[in-house]
């Protein structure tokens, strides 16, 4: 596999998700730590995670991964990120010129560099923005208002937004809208600050706040799954390299599971499942793989308890390359279970499951549907 192939595949596979273009996205970027516990070569010590780590960068939109990329922890967060950035919005673009595309992330990533990648591209951005005393004198009279609703409210958390103009002494190029969040709880202020490219009129402060940015934390739990469920964060080479190996074997594997989740599980319980989930209800259990030409048939024993999820069949995982069903042979694989053949492999009619026990699930790439246990 190489990196071109696998930086493509994911990509590919969340453009081919949708039907049709979306009219907006919002692409997730944010850096993780990846534990090491020996002498991995580029190991170094990291102060906010307080241990020996790599730091991989992850973008997502929704649940799809679109990005893995392993980094030594002796840097910025957001090294790289203008690189991956431009690859994937120069791929999305390639399939849909017309899409609004908005970058969101926490303060890590509020850098000039990538900022100003944005504004030259026709990309917004909303990211967080680390407080300093500057930018906390410009909430002092939002504070105290936030402080009086609080102790009129009984103590509960109160919220004034502010909306303004800045710009760093030196680091950034231009002025850009800020939004400031003067929040009182807990009898202490908790001031908070964006930056963005997005105009008043399209998202005014509070909702640009609290119903775009604060979303973001949805990425934490992608993250969650491909290292703990999928193992992303196991780096126990030697080499960058093949840790980074590692790390895109785990990617595609979370590609995989998330395209079975869509698509072959999207009429069950588990169509909202995570990782960890499918993988302990479909994949750590017994069952009898069978490769044809035209599918992949994983057949599960009548006792299993997911079973009885194929009672509401899919219309089947498509196979890139496939050829077109044969009726005849249609025919001929339901002639013990209907009177006339539907000519369509992925939606076959289903047998009702029996009273007792469900009969085996037989899961393909082209159709899912029950197994004859006659």
């Amino acid at each position: 596999m190489t990196a071109r192939r696998s930086k493509l595949c994911s990509s590919t596979c969340f453009l081919d998700a949708h039907g049709k273009p979306p009219r907006e996205i919002v692409l997730d970027l944010d850096a993780t730590d990846d534990p090491l516990h020996g002498h991995q070569e580029g190991r170094f010590f990291h102060g906010y995670y307080d241990c020996y780590c790599d730091l991989p960068l992850y973008v997502f939109c929704g649940r799809h991964l679109l990005a893995a990329r392993l980094r030594r922890s002796n840097i910025d967060a957001s090294a790289g990120a203008v690189e991956e950035t431009a690859r994937i919005v120069s791929q999305i673009r390639a399939r849909w010129p017309k899409v609004r595309i908005i970058l969101r992330a926490d303060s890590g990533f509020a850098r000039e560099a990538l900022m100003a990648w944005c504004e030259a591209n026709n990309v917004h951005y909303v990211f967080g923005l680390a407080r300093n005393a500057r930018l906390e004198t410009r909430l002092t009279q939002a504070l105290a208002e936030a402080r009086r609703l609080s102790e009129a409210a009984g103590s509960k958390p109160e919220r004034v937004f502010r909306d303004f103009l800045w710009s760093t002494k030196d680091s950034w190029s231009r002025r850009r809208r800020v939004i400031g969040k003067a929040e009182w709880t807990g009898g202490e202020a908790n001031p908070r600050f964006l930056v963005t490219s997005l105009k008043p009129d399209a998202w005014t402060a509070k909702p640009l706040y609290e119903d775009l940015y604060c979303m973001r934390g949805e990425m934490e739990n992608r993250i969650k799954e491909a290292q703990g469920d999928l193992f992303a964060d196991r780096a126990s080479a030697a080499t960058m390299r093949a840790n980074q190996l590692r790390l895109w074997f785990a990617s595609m594997a979370y590609v995989l599971l998330c395209a079975l989740r869509r698509i072959g599980l999207a009429h069950t319980q588990f169509a909202a499942a995570t990782c960890g989930t499918i993988r302990l209800k479909f994949l750590k259990i017994g069952a009898s793989v069978k490769i044809s030409a035209r599918r992949v048939k994983i057949a599960f024993a009548s006792a299993c308890p997911s079973a009885a999820n194929g009672a509401s069949p899919p219309r089947g995982l498509p196979m890139r390359g496939a050829l077109p069903p044969d009726p005849r042979r249609c025919g001929a694989s339901l002639s013990r279970h209907t009177t006339k053949p539907t000519g369509d492999c992925g939606h076959q009619p289903m047998l009702k499951p029996s009273a007792r026990s469900a009969p085996p699930l037989a899961m393909g790439c082209g159709n899912i549907a029950r197994k004859s246990t006659g």
